[in-house]
Order: structure tokens, then sequence, then C-alpha cells
């Protein structure tokens, strides 16, 4: 599936919900889904800077392609590692690089966050393209 498909999947789910108790009731459902990370990856190297609650996100690359696990101890905040997780994991560093993530407007996450799971969503999206980036080099 493609990411823009994988995006307009995520704006019809979210469509579905009429209002926002019921968005953050979703997050959190998806948070709970998120499958946990390893213990050894919940270290400092592998925390996100920037959010409030602490959130691990580990990357890998495989055949051309980067696999990401993360986990947050803030249950809204998972929510929102496992969307971006499932918007971004498994795709290649160009694809991840150059990700608009228009989703994240259209179903109005940065309207109805608060400033700081704002700031830490955009940190977290930072640091998946840094990655990107990174893997981008070992691929060329």
């Amino acid at each position: 599936m493609s990411l823009q498909e994988i995006e307009n999947e995520i704006v019809e789910e979210f469509s579905v919900f009429e209002d926002w108790m019921d968005k953050y009731s979703y997050l959190i459902e998806l948070g709970n889904e998120l499958p946990e990370i390893d213990a050894k990856h919940k270290t400092n190297e592998n925390l996100i800077r920037g959010c409030q609650s602490r959130v691990w996100l580990v990357a890998d690359f495989r055949e051309g392609k980067v696999f990401f696990e993360g986990d947050s101890d803030a249950i809204i905040v998972k929510g929102l590692v496992a969307l971006m997780l499932r918007t971004l994991s498994g795709r290649t560093p160009e694809e991840i690089m150059n990700a608009k993530l228009g989703f994240i407007d259209t179903i109005g996450l940065n309207q109805h966050l608060s400033p700081t799971r704002s700031n830490g969503l955009v940190a977290m999206i930072k640091q998946m393209k840094l990655y990107a980036v990174a893997y981008n080099k070992i691929a060329k």
C-alpha cells in the first residue's frame, strides 16, 4: 500500500468520529494495540528529545527500507507513535524524507493536541526523517 493510501485510510478512520473525545479514545485504542518494544530498547539514546512524555524510537534498515519500533509511557502519545509507525515504517528512506504527512492536518491533530504533545509529534517525525537521511546515505 502506498504512503498516500495509508494516509487516506487514516483520514477515513478518523472521519467516523464527530467529536475529539472519540478521536482521543481511538488514539488510545491504537496505542493499546501497539506491540511492546523490547525493554533493551528503552534507553536514553532511543528517547525522542522534545517530548514531554517519554517516547522511544528504534530504527532498522533492511532490504532498502526503514523499519521502526516505538513506545511511549503516555497513552495518547502511544497512539501517535502507532500512527507514525503505521505511516512510515517499511518505507524507503526517500519516501520517508519526502513524506508530507498531510493527514496530520486533515484529521485535526495539530489543532487538538496540547502544545507539548504537538511538539513531541514534530520531534518524533523529525527523528524518523533523520533516520531516513542517515540510511539513505548508507544505501547509496
